[in-house]
């Protein structure tokens, strides 16, 4: 399986990218892993609702040019479905076995994804009702792709 975390912004924590290339580097054994980072806007704090859809767009754009079009898409949002552990490592699974060898996870910027990422997106995923920093969500996201495939390999890990 190939799997590509398209993210938005620039990573610019130390511990937050040792984390991530810890998960990377776990995660070698079980899937080839890219990461992808595509330019954030300058967000000012006062944005009107279109000033605030034109950054999205942006942002969208640069994301749209990225995914291929065998790709499956799934984009992280609040208001996507949420799943537990053991549905998500199963839903990867699924994936695998019915030939989606490539799957591209979306993480927007601190704005959130434009419609037209949202539309080309086969599905959307919420890990929770709380908003967490875009670069922090990186790390979560490959925590869980880790641990299902923990799951799935029926490996200790997930307890």
């Amino acid at each position: 399986m190939n799997i590509t975390v398209l993210s938005v912004g620039k990573l610019k924590e130390k511990y937050l990218k040792q984390g991530i290339e810890e998960y990377v580097k776990r995660l070698s054994g079980y899937a080839k892993m890219e990461i992808i980072e595509v330019a954030d806007e300058k967000a000012p704090e006062n944005l009107s609702d279109q000033e605030m859809k034109q950054i999205k767009e942006k942002e969208g754009e640069r994301i749209l040019a990225k995914i291929s079009d065998d790709m499956h898409v799934i984009a992280l949002a609040i208001d996507g479905k949420m799943k537990s552990s053991e549905e998500f490592a199963i839903h990867l699974d699924k994936l695998a076995t019915y030939g989606t060898s490539k799957v591209a996870f979306v993480i927007g910027g601190s704005l959130g994804l434009s419609e037209k990422v949202m539309k080309r997106a086969n599905e959307s995923l919420s890990f929770s009702q709380m908003t967490f920093p875009h670069q922090l969500m990186r790390l979560i996201l490959l925590e869980q792709i880790y641990r299902a495939f923990r799951i799935n390999r029926g490996e200790p890990y997930h307890k």
